[in-house]
């Protein structure tokens, strides 16, 4: 079953992945034409939510960021539980590899970020921005790419970019928060607690599940701690085990119903919301300023280097297991492609500098663009080679 789920998401991750290209293009374009205007009055529009004692009112952007992006990373979570427990990351040595890749993959990218970023005119709060993978933009291209390389090393990068959003998650909560609200974050922990006791409950209604989490979202932004942490808490509590109303599990319910809303709607609309970015004004030294370079060199030279290099240390050290069937020069590609921070990127980049000067987060969108493309070129090409000296070598590898 575990097998089944992994191609299957990877099937959507990968279709995904073209969305999310479009999107970001569309953005850029209408960012940078005659209807600019239209754009940015429809990202920045104010929409009030109110329900009892709950208001808030927040731009589109906005609301797509702190709302809609916390059920991507509920959807995250649910998926990281499920490989814990019954995939591929149930296995210590399977999982060891990936996850050494994944904190290579976030420790060097931050170091040349901070480096390009430490004398006059940097910003070194920006560092967590490259240290993330777009894992539907990074299984898209690896599937165009290469569609017959072996499924262990699309399962690798897929453990690796998850392991890398979890990082990336633990990084928001810590860094993001600035001001904490003590009573609502009281209220999020109790009735996090409470939808955890409900998963013994055999015949708890789904809605149950739903109400449980729109209230612990809901505590969450009021208590200035980032929603994105309330949706991978609130993946944990959902029990895997099959119930009377759900033989699947309830857990597998879930990421089945919400994967392709997240995959095909939820993304590229935070993609066209968050991607664009308004070149008018800007000078060839801001273009390639250090928060821009920092931010592209991290992601096209730091990730490959991290995740290559920690990975080799793993391997060296044998703290892992290499994937079965794999060529270092397809873990090399892989890594490259771990370099497309996309939308990751782009989130995080709308949290280092939300309340910053708005030159900094153009520099940084044209950075996570830049680098992100960069690797995805990069990425391919490498593969295509590596798939090319398969072929010659007689060997056809197909996903099964």
């Amino acid at each position: 079953m575990a097998r089944r789920f992994t191609l299957d998401y990877l099937k959507t991750e990968s279709g995904s992945g073209m969305i999310l290209a479009l999107a970001a293009a569309v953005a850029i374009v209408l960012a940078n034409s005659p209807w600019s205007g239209r754009y940015f009055a429809f990202i920045s529009y104010p929409i009030r939510l109110q329900i009892g004692g709950f208001a808030e009112t927040m731009a589109v952007l906005d609301w797509v960021k702190e709302g809609l992006m916390a059920v991507f990373f509920l959807v995250v979570g649910m998926e990281i539980k499920f490989e814990a427990l019954r995939g591929d990351l149930s296995s210590p040595r399977r999982l060891a590899l990936p996850v050494l890749g994944a904190l290579g993959g976030m420790v060097v990218p931050a170091a040349i970020y901070l480096l390009m970023n430490a004398g006059p005119g940097g910003e070194p709060r920006g560092w967590p921005i490259p240290v993330a993978t777009d894992i539907a933009f990074a299984l898209a291209v690896l599937a165009v790419a290469a569609p017959r390389m072996p499924s262990a090393l699309r399962v690798f990068l897929m453990t690796l970019a998850i392991a890398d959003d979890l990082g990336a998650v633990a990084l928001i909560a810590v860094l993001f928060t600035d001001t904490l609200r003590a009573a609502a974050l009281a209220g999020a922990g109790v009735t996090l607690a409470l939808v955890a006791v409900m998963g013994w409950w055999k015949r708890a209604p789904l809605l149950f599940y739903a109400v449980g989490f729109a209230l612990v979202w809901g505590f969450t932004l009021e208590s200035g701690v980032s929603p994105a942490v309330a949706g991978i808490a609130c993946a944990f509590t959902v029990p895997i085990g099959a119930r009377r109303n759900r033989p699947e599990g309830v857990l597998k319910f879930f990421m089945d119903s919400l994967h392709p809303y997240v995959a095909y709607a939820i993304l590229p609309l935070f993609a066209f919301c968050a991607a664009g970015f308004s070149l008018a004004g800007l000078s060839g030294r801001e273009i390639a300023g250090p928060m821009a370079l920092g931010v592209a060199l991290g992601l096209l030279i730091g990730k490959p280097l991290g995740v290559l290099g920690f990975t080799a240390l793993a391997l060296g050290l044998r703290a892992g297991r290499r994937p079965t069937g794999v060529t270092w020069l397809e873990l090399a590609g892989a890594g490259v492609l771990c370099g497309v921070g996309f939308t990751m990127s782009l989130f995080l980049s709308a949290l280092a500098f939300e309340a910053g000067p708005p030159i900094a987060q153009t520099e940084t969108r044209l950075g996570v663009i830049a680098g992100s493309l960069a690797a995805a070129v990069a990425g391919f090409l490498m593969l295509r080679w590596a798939q090319a000296q398969r072929t010659a070598r007689g060997e056809d590898v197909r996903e099964s």
